[in-house]
């Protein structure tokens, strides 16, 4: 029975599409709108139809079908409509199971075109990322207070600098006083999906330095970047 009613829609939807050219409407729409409705009305006829077929003398387990089906469908709708804060709970729980430095993408909403990127805090206190500096993997501590990127003499022997030729002659501010650094520009600084290219930067005399920092001359390029209690979220 079901399928004679869809076909018979069917037919209908053919006539309407037939006075596409009369300028009038069909119960206030147009002909091809109208058209459209119906062969959809018809689908939806004929699948219900065929399904209630395959069902017959099944009530229960159609009706456990049903239940079944809509719950799913529920939690798809649900799943949709709180993406955000799904990806965002997906994001914090990777980021408690990868080590501290571990780049992250970040979840949130972001405009077109940007890249963003989220690091969490080590357990001393500070955030330490995991960079690509022409190419070469480096760790290095994220520092505010650090006017420009910092190397290790051993980290930029790495990137092929010869150290031994450089001129010490940039004074710097450390927590054991002042001390003297040689000027460099690295060629890339990769830090997950975020990267720039021609980035000024320091390499500390030998034995002055325990950590490379990302200081300033790379922060300063970003968008923005924004602490919270447990995380750093850096945006290009």
């Amino acid at each position: 029975m079901g399928a004679w009613i869809a076909l018979t829609l069917l037919v209908i939807a053919g006539l309407a599409l037939l006075l596409r050219a009369d300028a009038g409407s069909i119960a206030g729409f147009d002909p091809s709108d109208f058209a459209i409705a119906v062969a959809c009305v018809a689908l939806l006829i004929f699948l219900v139809s065929s399904i209630a077929g395959s069902y017959r003398g099944r009530t229960g387990h159609a009706v456990r079908d049903l239940l079944t089906w809509t719950l799913m469908a529920l939690l798809l709708v649900g799943g949709y409509s709180y993406r955000e804060e799904l990806f965002s709970f997906g994001h914090r729980v990777v980021g408690e199971l990868l080590p501290p430095g571990t780049v992250l993408r970040s979840g949130e909403a972001q405009i077109e075109g940007e890249r963003s990127v989220r690091i969490r805090r080590r357990p001393d206190g500070h955030f330490i990322a995991k960079t690509q500096v022409n190419g070469v993997s480096l760790v290095m501590l994220i520092d505010t207070g650090a006017s420009t990127v910092v190397l290790k003499p051993a980290d930029a022997q790495r990137l092929g600098i010869d150290v031994d030729r450089l001129k010490y002659t940039v004074p710097v501010q450390t927590a054991n006083g002042t001390t003297y650094a040689a000027h460099v520009r690295l060629r890339t600084l990769t830090l997950g999906p975020i990267s720039l290219n021609d980035v000024e930067a320091l390499v500390a005399k030998p034995g002055t330095l325990k950590e490379n920092l990302l200081g300033m001359s790379f922060l300063s390029r970003l968008r923005s970047y924004e602490f919270t209690t447990d995380m750093l979220t850096l945006r290009s």
